[in-house]
């Protein structure tokens, strides 16, 4: 097994991570909706999203597995987040990277993997978008393409979701310097 190798913008990565208030998040319907639209639209039984951190990766919405986080070294997503484009495995048994993995030796028995990093407009692969099967998979260009348009789509909501946070806490700070109102007479 080749453990997930380090993206050369680590820190900032992580930065962007906890500026963005991700990890161990409560579940959110529109995440959850994309999860189930890419397991049911490649017709695999696991979809993830995936934040990897340091040292796992959590999965911030899932379908078909409830582990909710793995060490990081033996991650298929910490592999993809080194690259800009989908991390295609038609059969784990026959990559090296990840032929004697636990996850795919062991209970989770992955046999095929499509993830797609999940880049914020600064640049930060912050996870995946995940299909994962337990049979080998040939994956097709409409497949890859399936994922990678809900890949989009799960980017835009992260930083939607940041940009009205952003706003609620500069509406909250002004708030604040305006004082308590009072009412008039």
């Amino acid at each position: 097994m080749i453990s997930a190798p380090t993206p050369a913008n680590e820190l900032e990565r992580l930065a962007a991570l906890v500026r963005l208030k991700l990890l161990d998040s409560v579940p959110e319907a529109s995440f959850d909706a994309l999860t189930r639209c890419l397991a049911w639209s490649l017709h695999v039984p696991v979809a993830l999203i995936s934040l990897v951190d340091a040292n796992r990766q959590w999965f911030m919405c899932r379908v078909g597995l409830d582990a909710t986080e793995t060490p990081r070294e033996v991650s298929f997503c910490g592999h993809a987040i080194c690259g800009t484009e989908p991390l295609v495995i038609a059969n784990a048994l026959e990559d090296e990277r990840f032929a004697d993995n636990p996850l795919v030796l062991g209970p989770s028995h992955i046999r095929a993997y499509l993830g797609v990093p999940l880049i914020t407009s600064a640049g930060h692969a912050l996870g995946t978008l995940c299909a994962i099967d337990t049979a080998s998979h040939s994956w097709s260009t409409g497949d890859i393409r399936q994922a990678s348009d809900l890949a989009l789509v799960a980017i835009a909501l992260i930083e939607a979701r940041a940009f009205r946070s952003e706003l609620g806490d500069s509406f909250s700070a002004l708030a604040g310097l305006c004082g308590p109102r009072t009412q008039a007479a």
